[in-house]
């Protein structure tokens, strides 16, 4: 059988780098919520007019 050679290179990970990514996954969670919300509400409302 053949054997697979392979390397791993490990890279230094920083305290900042793991916020910073977390602070940005948040943001964009809150963002997607918000148009999220926005959208139910106007489609309820327009439920609400045309067939309320």
């Amino acid at each position: 059988m053949a054997e697979a050679t392979h390397e791993i290179d490990f890279v230094e990970v920083k305290a900042d780098d793991i916020l910073a990514e977390r602070a940005r996954g948040w943001d964009q969670f809150t963002t997607a919520a918000k148009w999220g919300i926005g959208a139910i509400i106007v489609l309820l409302l327009a439920i609400y007019l045309f067939w309320g």
